[in-house]
């Protein structure tokens, strides 16, 4: 087979092909990649027709061209083949359904001696995965190329053409058959994942709604700007959301926006998939393509087929034919940039992003034994200082990326191993808290009898006054541990009568350190609709802060009085002045860390109080420390 490349450059076709030389060939390819609209390329396909009318001919607008050595864009390029033992079949189908025209034009082009399919779909409307997965039920050992048209960015209209047939939506082919006809396909991505993971939360099909919570162009706008998420899609197929699924990373691109804030991508995702943001590896993509696809090491081309990913020559378009060069010094090279990449591999057909697909044709079988030489370049190596800047940025963003991954995964086994070390004490403080209620309850009722049959003595007192101040931490844990489990009902309180009996239970512990307890109330009655267990953590937590704190043989008041459709219930006591007062309510806080003490028991409060809205106000000078709380004079 023979290749030849003629790039249009707006002359006339004739100017630049003599057609005399293709009229005797009985198998000729034509292939138009025009990123000049519609109008030109179906003026081509008729003039090519009229003169070659025995050829196969299919086309595509572009977004982009590949000639060779050179890269083009807005101009048209025409590569004709010519095979001496290979026939060419082609067909179009124009179904609403992107995986019925896979399908269709599988039926109407796959044959026995199938080596190739050639395929083009618009860039816009078509699902490029349930297309190749149409194709793929009909057979899925034949080797597919091509890829989706492109509009020069613009992802309004692109177009397709099938003989002198013109296309807005649906897919055009042709299939190369033959007994002799030699197909090597590889692939390039170097898109690397950056950034955190993000859930698909939400998606139909190839358009999501939900991406971590976001509408997908506010969550483009948070992580890239405004300004991307506004020229969305043209910018996005340059940042696709990339996934890993077996062990292989997929790209997918933005095709489309729509006004309610999703995105279509060019092939499908799934809801709960991981996704992260890629950029081009700029690295990675100016090193000589030869060396890294290891399918097309055996045998020597005589034609080469490029299907490359816009993003890759709009990523870096004074580089990226650093990326064409190698393939065109070995035999003739031509192509264009695409929406989509369509590949073939082990059986499967793959819808790519961001990638350079390639496939390597020869008839010659003797070329089969001899392996391809990688002739050196002389610009591959000898980048400007701009390229090398390119390169040392990416060199730095990959290098970030990869350190912040592993300090992810050190930071999450660190915080599993701290969530079972908290599990495993929330479990320890469960069971103690319950095997403490037992022996807690016989020492106080031992005591009570004790005292019924022998009276009071002051060493059995201290151990009482000791005793209720372990229940006072008893409850409190007793609270921590239960609150996330259990529902706290509300009931009718009367809180005088309550306020009264926790001031009885306390009172010795009280007159251990020379202090009384005096309860000044306005009204006998005073009714609310609390939780039991919330309240005595409330009134128990200032009682014995009160006791704790104040000045020895200081009395310590306890009031309780009606205010503006609301209770007030104060505690104030002789002490120290608290020298900062913005953080008594935190965790572990102690003003006076001689005092005994967790530093739980204001914090448990004050969230307490912020569930039941009941308002803490608190006041601090040489005079009094008082705290006050307003409770709601609710209904039930």
């Amino acid at each position: 087979m023979k290749t030849y490349n003629y790039s249009l450059k707006n002359r006339k076709i004739e100017d630049i092909i003599n057609f005399e030389e293709f009229k005797n060939q009985k198998n000729t390819l034509i292939q138009i990649f025009c990123g000049q609209g519609n109008i030109t390329l179906k003026n081509l396909v008729d003039k090519i027709l009229n003169y070659l009318p025995n050829s196969i001919c299919i086309g595509t607008t572009t977004d982009g061209e590949i000639q060779d050595k050179n890269i083009s864009t807005s101009n048209t390029i025409i590569s004709i083949s010519t095979f001496e033992n290979t026939q060419i079949k082609t067909s179009y189908s124009e179904y609403e359904e992107s995986f019925q025209n896979g399908f269709s034009l599988a039926k109407d082009l796959v044959t026995q001696n199938t080596k190739l399919l050639i395929l083009f779909t618009d860039g816009t409307t078509t699902n490029g995965e349930n297309f190749l997965k149409g194709v793929q039920s009909f057979n899925k050992d034949v080797v597919i190329c091509g890829g989706m048209a492109g509009d020069n960015g613009a992802f309004t209209q692109t177009y397709i053409s099938c003989q002198n047939k013109v296309l807005k939506k649906g897919a055009v082919g042709v299939s190369l058959n033959s007994d002799i006809l030699l197909i090597h396909n590889d692939y390039r991505f170097n898109w690397s994942p950056i950034g955190i993971e993000h859930k698909i939360d939400k998606i139909e099909n190839n358009r999501v709604y939900s991406i971590h919570g976001m509408t997908p162009v506010d969550f483009y706008a948070k992580y890239l700007g405004e300004d991307v998420a506004d020229a969305l899609p043209a910018t996005g197929i340059e940042f696709p959301l990339i996934v890993e699924r077996d062990s292989i990373l997929t790209a997918r691109a933005v095709i489309a926006k729509h006004n309610d804030g999703s995105l279509s991508f060019a092939g499908n995702l799934q809801e709960g998939d991981i996704v992260k943001l890629g950029f081009g590896n700029a690295e990675m993509i100016m090193q000589n393509p030869i060396e890294t696809l290891p399918k097309l090491s055996s045998g020597k081309p005589e034609t080469f087929f490029l299907y490359s990913c816009m993003a890759r020559r709009r990523y870096m378009p004074d580089f990226i034919k650093v990326e064409v060069e190698p393939f065109a010094s070995i035999a003739p090279t031509s192509g264009f940039f695409t929406y989509a990449e369509f590949y073939h591999n082990n059986g499967a057909n793959q819808l790519l992003n961001q990638t350079l697909t390639v496939v390597a044709l020869s008839e010659n079988s003797s070329n089969n034994k001899e392996t391809t030489t990688v002739k050196n370049i002389d610009n591959i190596n000898e980048t400007s200082e701009y390229a090398r800047t390119i390169q040392a940025l990416t060199h730095l963003i990959q290098q970030s990326s990869k350190d912040y991954d592993e300090q992810t995964k050190k930071l999450n086994i660190e915080k599993s191993y701290s969530n079972n070390l908290l599990a495993s004490q929330k479990q320890f403080l469960r069971h103690a808290v319950h095997e403490t209620n037992t022996p807690l309850s016989v020492i106080m009722g031992n005591i009570e009898l004790y005292e019924m049959e022998f009276g009071k003595n002051k060493y059995l007192s201290n151990i009482e006054v000791a005793m209720k101040n372990v229940f006072a931490i008893y409850d409190d844990l007793s609270f921590l541990v239960k609150k996330d489990q259990i529902e706290y009902r509300k009931q009718k309180i009367e809180l005088v009568d309550y306020i009264r009996s926790r001031i009885d239970f306390f009172t010795q512990v009280a007159l251990k350190v020379n202090s009384k307890i005096l309860f000044e109330t306005t009204k006998t009655e005073k009714t609310i609709y609390f939780n039991e267990t919330k309240l005595q953590r409330i009134v128990d937590n200032n009682l014995t802060n009160a006791i704790r704190y104040t000045l020895e043989n200081e009395d310590i008041f306890i009031s309780l009085f009606e205010y503006d459709n609301s209770y007030k219930f104060l505690v104030s006591s002789h002490s120290s002045v608290i020298q900062e007062p913005e953080k008594i309510f935190e965790e572990y806080y102690r003003e006076q860390k001689t005092h005994d003490g967790f530093g739980l028991g204001l914090n448990l409060v004050k969230k307490i109080c912020d569930e039941e809205d009941v308002k803490i106000e608190l006041k601090s000078n040489e005079e009094f420390t008082t705290f006050t709380y307003t409770f709601k004079r609710n209904e039930q």
